[in-house]
């Protein structure tokens, strides 16, 4: 049943984790060199690199997470008919979520070290998408729980 109000909130968890991928996570300008670095899903770069400046750092663990997250997400959204493996999907989506948060948050702290330490460096819209996929998690676990419940009372009454 994708009409559901909780279908809706996983399709925009998923399609918010999606993004994740494709938007910047973290950046940082010096203004003293001009050099900007820039995290995003897949790696940490920087944006205007000079001969001697070092490579870019792989991180492909945040877009992986994002990735398993989406899928994780569209999978509990079809599975409409079974409520417990929809809670139980919705509890390794916001292990997921919450990992995808953490390991930004570590490659952020790697790119802070990277580029004059003293100036700090600004989350992008990548870093606050999986804090809204949190909360679009939570609000679709809250409705799923409701349905179940729901369900419950109308077998007690038969």
């Amino acid at each position: 049943m994708i009409q559901r109000i909780q279908s809706v909130f996983l399709l925009l968890l998923a399609l918010a984790m999606l993004s994740v991928v494709f938007l910047p996570i973290w950046s940082k300008l010096d203004p003293a060199s001009g050099q900007e670095l820039v995290l995003t899903a897949t790696k940490l770069t920087y944006a205007n690199a000079d001969a001697g400046i070092s490579v870019p750092t792989n991180t492909y663990a945040i877009a992986a997470l994002a990735l398993a997250a989406a899928a994780v997400a569209i999978f509990e959204m079809l599975q409409y008919r079974n409520r417990f493996l929809q809670l139980k999907l919705g509890m390794l989506n916001l292990v997921l979520i919450v990992a995808t948060l953490g390991a930004s948050f570590y490659y952020s702290g790697v790119g802070e070290k990277m580029l004059n330490i003293k100036i700090p460096g600004t989350y992008e819209a990548g870093f606050y998408l999986p804090t809204l996929a949190l909360l679009l998690n939570v609000l679709a676990n809250r409705f799923i729980r409701r349905d179940e419940q729901l369900v419950r009372s109308m077998d007690r009454l038969r």
